[in-house]
């Protein structure tokens, strides 16, 4: 049996590693062609450029990593069936569950290595490659800006704010930012806008060029108060991460800052049903290795007249591009239709699941 796993699996992985490579490169080309037009501007060098592009290698490399395992392993095994080595592995004792055990423990291997880059490095990697951008292209991120509320106790009582950043900077530092408290009864108390500023770890903002505008609650006829302060300190429970979550892209987001923004984000009485969805696809997707190596096992059962190696890889890119098709589609309707989170995210790998169950099953008995 370690033979046979020690043939299965150094075929496998070759292929595997060299599907990979050949899909980063050809998307690394992409992006370095993309920032090409940036190139001159602003300062913004080819040097930056080349890093820019080869940081968002992890991310091409977590999206692209299941439809590799399902064009390796479906390479992999069409040879093996066409040359008969695995005809001669089935009749030396190889059956079906003994096949798909030996390939799910492989696909097991692949998510863990799917979740690792996806969770760790390519975050990291996607914020430094748009912290690049930005620091290039107008100095900035997040050009629509972000809401977020808070709360938080003061001498008033417990105040709601409604806060708005237009942008941040590569260095972390905050800009165009305006502030809204509102009483317990909803009454506009005191407006603050500040060019610029940084949420500190501690949960406060210091603002610098400060403009505060008071309204009195008590004397509604009274006139409103304006003040101008160099800077201001201004407590928050919005800690940094939360605030770099709304500004960044979802692809700079771990599957745990993922949860932990739409909780922050349910409990401010704020839509979190994108965030949410893509929480689950997060933390689902490395399972979509064990679905690519199913969809391949088939293929090791399909008579070598019913198509050569290069009809069924073709076959297998077809199916990657289905399923990455159906996953985001599955992502899209479940926010227009509200649907449960995880179920919307889990629909696509439960139906490739099954059709590729059906599939062994019916290759098994019939074929």
């Amino acid at each position: 049996m370690k033979t046979v796993r020690r043939l299965l699996y150094r075929d496998i992985v070759s292929a595997v590693a060299f599907v990979a490579l050949a899909f980063l490169s050809l998307f690394l080309f992409i992006d370095i062609v993309g920032e090409l037009g940036d190139v001159g501007k602003r300062g913004y060098a080819m040097g930056p450029a080349l890093l820019a592009a080869l940081l968002e290698a992890p991310g091409n490399f977590y999206e692209l990593f299941p439809i590799a395992v399902l064009i390796g392993t479906i390479y992999s095994m069409s040879r093996l069936a066409q040359s008969s080595e695995y005809t001669i592995l089935r009749t030396g004792g190889l059956g079906p569950g003994r096949a798909l055990w030996l390939l799910a423990a492989l696909g097991i291997v692949f998510g863990i290595v799917t979740f690792v880059v996806g969770d760790y490095a390519a975050p990291l990697s996607e914020r430094a490659s748009a912290l690049i951008k930005a620091q290039y292209k107008g100095q900035r991120t997040g050009r629509a800006g972000a809401w977020l509320k808070d709360r938080h106790p003061s001498a008033e009582g417990e105040l709601s704010a409604s806060v708005n950043v237009q942008a941040l900077k590569a260095d972390g530092t905050l800009l165009g930012i305006r502030i809204f408290e509102f009483d317990d009864d909803g009454r506009l108390l005191r407006r603050i806008a500040a060019p610029s500023g940084r949420a500190g770890a501690d949960g406060a903002w210091l603002l610098n060029d400060v403009r505060i505008t008071h309204w009195p609650p008590d004397h509604p006829d009274a006139h409103v108060i304006e003040e101008s302060r160099p800077t201001w300190r201004w407590q928050s429970t919005l800690p940094p991460g939360v605030v770099a979550a709304a500004l960044l892209p979802l692809s700079t987001m771990s599957t745990v800052d993922l949860w932990r923004y739409a909780r922050h984000l349910s409990g401010q009485d704020q839509a979190a049903q994108r965030h949410a969805i893509q929480f689950w696809k997060k933390a689902l997707y490395p399972l979509a290795c064990l679905v690519m190596m199913a969809l391949a096992l088939p293929f090791a059962y399909l008579h070598a007249r019913s198509g050569g190696v290069s009809l069924k890889v073709f076959g297998g890119i077809l199916l990657g591009i289905s399923f990455v098709l159906l996953n985001n589609v599955a992502g899209h309707l479940g926010l227009l239709r509200d649907w449960t989170p995880w179920v919307a995210a889990a629909t696509p790998s439960l139906v490739y699941l099954l059709l590729s169950m059906a599939a062994f099953a019916w290759l098994v008995r019939y074929r």
